[in-house]
């Protein structure tokens, strides 16, 4: 089973202008593949794995790309083939879809260590921190363990719009380490409900229990407050950047405080009841 476990990190100011300065360099990197892929007719672009091949001559010609780590490098011109993949699936199940566009640097905010080029250390605590290639070491708020049995498949640094950093790592563990599923003969199917979305209610359940929208006018009056104080900023100050991220940061409050609802709703649900059914 693949899953992820996501952390907040805090790097120090030189650290995290080094993992800006590698993350521009990545965003190059997606953009000098998508160039090839539409100018230049070659054997070895058509697919990630041949496009790799290239790299060699990339750092030759634009030594910048030997700044980075050779693993995450090749995991970009992943990215832009799983992107093409996925704009693909899309057309062929009927949408209308465009084309891969190059990305601005706002568009372009984490990188990817595949494989190898990073360690965890120091994880006995509430603080861990990750060294990575190239870069050094990053503390994170190590909140939550990640499971002996589970192998580190890969690494990833995002910058988010409110300037926060975050680490996800790509975990993999084998399916006879998981704990055993219920035998569906073992459920009570006296114990069970059935959960229907509502229109003026979050949701109804088959035993009359009605569970109310969470209530959000406080936050969303805070938000237009801020909406209109970026309004009034000139584009691209100083004072215009700082204020985007006082936006984003509301944005991301009442993202989290929706998915913590959720969250404590199907601990619930399933604390509850033996199953569920959703229509």
């Amino acid at each position: 089973m693949e899953y992820s476990h996501r952390y907040h990190a805090y790097p120090t100011q030189q650290v995290a202008a080094e993992l800006d300065y590698h993350i521009d360099i990545h965003r190059q990197a997606y953009n000098y593949t998508l160039y090839e892929y539409e100018n230049v007719d070659a054997d070895d672009i058509g697919s990630a794995y041949k496009h790799h091949s290239r790299l060699p001559d990339w750092k030759d010609e634009f030594p910048v790309f030997s700044e980075v780590n050779s693993k995450a490098l090749q995991r970009t011109v992943t990215r832009f083939y799983q992107n093409l993949t996925g704009l693909s699936e899309q057309k062929q199940n009927g949408r209308k879809v465009g084309k891969l566009n190059w990305k601005s640097p706002r568009e372009f905010q984490s990188m990817t260590y595949s494989q190898s080029g990073f360690e965890l250390k120091n994880t006995s605590g509430r603080r861990a921190t990750l060294w990575l290639s190239k870069i050094g070491d990053i503390k994170l708020r190590y909140h939550r363990e990640i499971p002996d049995e589970a192998a580190i498949k890969e690494v990833t640094v995002k910058k988010e719009t409110t300037g926060d950093w975050f680490i996800s790592f790509g975990l993999k563990t084998d399916e006879a380490d998981l704990p055993e599923k219920p035998d569906v003969d073992s459920l009570n199917a006296d114990n069970s409900v059935g959960v229907d979305l509502g229109i003026l209610n979050y949701i109804h359940t088959s035993d009359g229990t009605t569970v109310d929208w969470i209530d959000l006018e406080d936050e969303y009056e805070r938000l237009y407050r801020e909406q209109r104080k970026l309004s009034r900023k000139e584009h691209g100050s100083n004072n215009y950047e700082n204020q985007r991220q006082a936006v984003a940061k509301v944005k991301r409050h009442i993202r989290q405080k929706v998915l913590d609802y959720q969250h404590k709703l199907t601990i619930w649900l399933v604390t509850e009841y033996d199953a569920g059914f959703v229509e």
